[in-house]
């Protein structure tokens, strides 16, 4: 079941960045909340917060190597189905900014959000956002010490 959702959010993903590349050409921006939340296309050559511009091929292969690592762990060790959700959700998120990496040597962000004058967060995508709600997710779990299945 788990494969399924990897499949809808890689989809999900994939479809959505298509969707605002095409709504956001041109350089338009869609306001939803004021200045808080708006649609912007950029295009990602780096990491997070623009990190390490222009490394592709160690993107690529950093990817791969983590995301071999995790499916090993998966397969390895008896963790429970949330330890499985959270990571499902990485390599998702890992894979749907992967296949912009390799088909378009960068990763297409569209998500802007500003803390008024105080921050402006780097413009993300749908991906990073799974990436991201995983780790969270797998961080309380490892904390609390509930990421193995009980034996």
């Amino acid at each position: 079941m788990l494969y399924i959702y990897c499949i809808l959010i890689v989809i999900i993903d994939q479809v959505s960045k298509q969707y605002f590349v095409n709504l956001l050409s041109g350089g338009k921006t869609i306001q939803l909340i004021g200045d808080f939340l708006q649609l912007n296309y950029v295009e990602n050559y780096g990491a997070a917060f623009g990190i390490l511009q222009n490394k592709k091929i160690f993107f690529i292969i950093i990817t791969v190597v983590v995301l071999s690592f995790i499916i090993y762990f998966i397969k390895r060790y008896n963790v429970n189905f949330w330890t499985k959700f959270s990571l499902t959700m990485i390599i998702a998120g890992a894979i749907g900014n992967l296949i912009d990496r390799v088909r378009l040597s960068y990763v297409i962000d569209f998500i802007d959000v500003k803390f008024g004058i105080l921050y402006d967060f780097p413009v993300f995508n749908i991906a990073d956002s799974f990436i991201v709600v995983g780790t969270i997710l797998l961080a309380y779990l490892v904390l609390t010490n509930k990421y193995m299945m009980k034996e």
